[in-house]
């Protein structure tokens, strides 16, 4: 009760109290809040509305100019006008001081586009008082015995379009709502706030986007569909006379914005990098990387070879496919003269890296986006696990782990970076084995599956989800 006596107080202090303004009750979209009524009609002020729409004031101003002198400041012009805005709708009530004249029908108001004669906005003791029944002209909504009644949003229903190079949703609702949308990997959510409506399955005519759902979300609805590859959306609102649009294009036709950062946990790039070794009878390490890079493209992934038979890239080149890449894994056989070694090795790089951004994100420093640009250690040590765990499932026996330092090119890799001694070209029981069709097959088989799975544990952890087709086992 504290309240409304102030007010009413500050009223009478004002010499307004009186038929002119009385207080009384609203039911604002199920809310009891305060109101008046000024000269017969009812307003509330821009406070009390602002649980359910958004007002502003817009205040005109002109230079103050001292004779003689060029404009140094500025100061209001004048009361101004309200901006409300709500449900897809901007209306524009001009301020009037004079009281009386404001609560007549002889101003003219915004509402959208349209300019109307309706009551308009007045200051009661400074604060802004807007009138009810004009919002509810301007918003869709209903006032009628200090009851104020917001249309719910409904979806009435879904309906779709096919084009050439994209395909179209529509959305039918009672009225505008907040739409929120994203895309994780190849899946695109539209949820709806506060939106009532039937969950259903949609089947259209579209190549694009052939099928879509609608679910409900504790208050909400969501859309979802499938991008295909290389596709881009959009979404926007259509507000209309008695309800709202929601369209959603989506198709190659639509250009693809999805930040570089973000979409490159969804297109990763994998660098194969098989050292030229001479005096063999074949090219194994090339014959590995082929195999494997054949079978991970199969799958969807993108995939980057070093050099062909009678090509390679330059040291420059290749650093710069490391610095890109979310796997480098080079492949070599070892070969120190006199050594008396053998067996596989996967090495993991330790110590500073080359790059010094990624030397500062390991370090500690937190720049925007740096856990999707720069990966601790923690990739490249599951990266090693998945494949020594692929090589003695496929038969290849235990492959050793040592850690090597001073490698340029894993040293520039951002993300997790291997390199894979194959054996030892002085060992002649590892030549002999590297002559065995079925054992270079199955070192390409434990390549591609440990770094498909890994990739697609790494985007689950970050949210989204790879654009393999296949998943994570080629």
């Amino acid at each position: 009760m504290l309240r409304p006596l102030l007010l009413s107080a500050a009223l009478l202090g004002a010499g307004l109290a009186g038929a002119q303004i009385t207080l009384g009750r609203l039911n604002l979209a199920g809310a009891s809040v305060q109101s008046i009524t000024l000269y017969g009609a009812d307003y509330a002020s821009a406070e009390v509305l602002g649980g359910v729409v958004r007002v502003t004031r817009d205040l005109p101003e002109v230079p103050v100019t001292l004779e003689g002198t060029e404009p140094t400041a500025t100061e209001p012009a004048g009361p101004g006008v309200a901006r409300v805005e709500a449900f897809g709708h901007t209306l524009l009530l001009p301020i009037d001081e004079d009281q009386q004249r404001a609560t007549t029908d002889f101003n003219t108001v915004q509402l959208d586009a349209v300019r109307v004669r309706a009551r308009t906005a007045t200051l009661v003791n400074g604060t802004l008082y807007l009138p009810l029944d004009t919002l509810a002209r301007g918003l869709g909504a209903t006032y009628e015995a200090g009851v104020f009644k917001v249309r719910p949003a409904l979806l009435y229903g879904v309906s779709s379009r096919a084009g050439a190079d994209s395909d179209r949703l529509v959305l039918d609702l009672s009225r505008d709502a907040t739409v929120t949308d994203e895309l994780r990997g190849t899946t695109v959510t539209v949820t709806l706030r506060g939106v009532r409506g039937q969950a259903r399955r949609y089947t259209t005519r579209g190549a694009f986007v052939p099928r879509a759902e609608v679910a409900r979300r504790g208050d909400d609805l969501t859309l979802s569909f499938t991008l295909p590859q290389g596709s881009g959306y959009r979404v926007y609102r259509v507000v209309r006379t008695g309800g709202a649009r929601l369209v959603v294009d989506a198709g190659p036709g639509v250009p693809r914005t999805v930040p570089a950062l973000v979409d490159r946990i969804t297109r990763p790039l994998i660098v194969l990098d098989p050292a030229r070794v001479t005096g063999l009878g074949r090219d194994v390490t090339l014959d590995v990387a082929r195999r494997a890079a054949e079978l991970l493209s199969q799958a969807g992934w993108q995939v980057k070879v070093t050099r062909d038979t009678g090509t390679a890239l330059g040291i420059n080149q290749k650093l710069a496919l490391a610095r890109r890449s979310d796997v480098y894994l080079a492949l070599d056989l070892g070969r120190f003269p006199g050594a008396k070694r053998g067996g596989v090795t996967v090495y993991e790089p330790t110590g500073r890296a080359t790059n010094q951004y990624v030397n500062a994100v390991r370090g500690g420093a937190q720049p925007p986006y740096a856990n999707l640009a720069v990966a601790g250690a923690g990739g490249t040590r599951r990266l090693s696990e998945l494949l020594r765990g692929e090589l003695r499932g496929g038969g290849l026996g235990t492959a050793q782990q040592q850690n090597v330092t001073r490698v340029l090119t894993l040293g520039e890799a951002p993300q997790a970076a291997l390199l894979l001694e194959m054996g030892w070209a002085g060992n002649a029981e590892d030549r002999a084995k590297l002559e065995v069709d079925a054992r270079l097959q199955a070192m390409s088989v434990a390549v591609a599956r440990s770094v498909a799975t890994y990739l697609t544990a790494r985007a689950s952890n970050a949210g989204q989800a790879p654009t393999s087709q296949a998943g994570a086992r080629p």
